[in-house]
């Protein structure tokens, strides 16, 4: 039986990878196993990534809204409890810009939620 080298079939291969890999620093755009492997890290740090960006969010909204807790004179702990006592449902992406570009809006929120917390 005839030898079969599989020239087109690996070429077409690195060239998958080698395009993956542009941009990369040195020979990892150049040599085939270095990008490979950097290809291949580089998928794990993404899927790694695309569920750490969600805790990192969260935690910048808590972070904004603990600040426009404390200028109203309020914890963020006690702030969303006197909210939760209100029946204001309002998630924590909304409460945080709210914080940033609505400070009236925010405060009143605060207010709503120490009238709760008094009472």
């Amino acid at each position: 039986m005839a030898r079969v080298k599989g020239g087109f079939v690996t070429r077409r291969r690195h060239k998958k990878v080698l395009k993956l890999a542009k941009g990369y620093f040195g020979s990892k755009h150049r040599l085939f196993k270095t990008a490979n492997q950097q290809v291949m890290k580089s998928g794990l740090y993404a899927y790694r990534d695309r569920r750490r960006k969600k805790r990192d969010f969260r935690r910048l909204w808590v972070t904004r809204i603990n600040a426009g807790a404390r200028q109203n004179g309020l914890s963020y702990s006690k702030f969303m409890y006197g909210l939760k006592l209100a029946g204001v449902n309002v998630n924590r992406k909304i409460l945080a810009e709210l914080a940033i570009s609505d400070s009236k809006a925010f405060a009143d929120l605060a207010n709503t939620a120490k009238g709760k917390l008094n009472a």
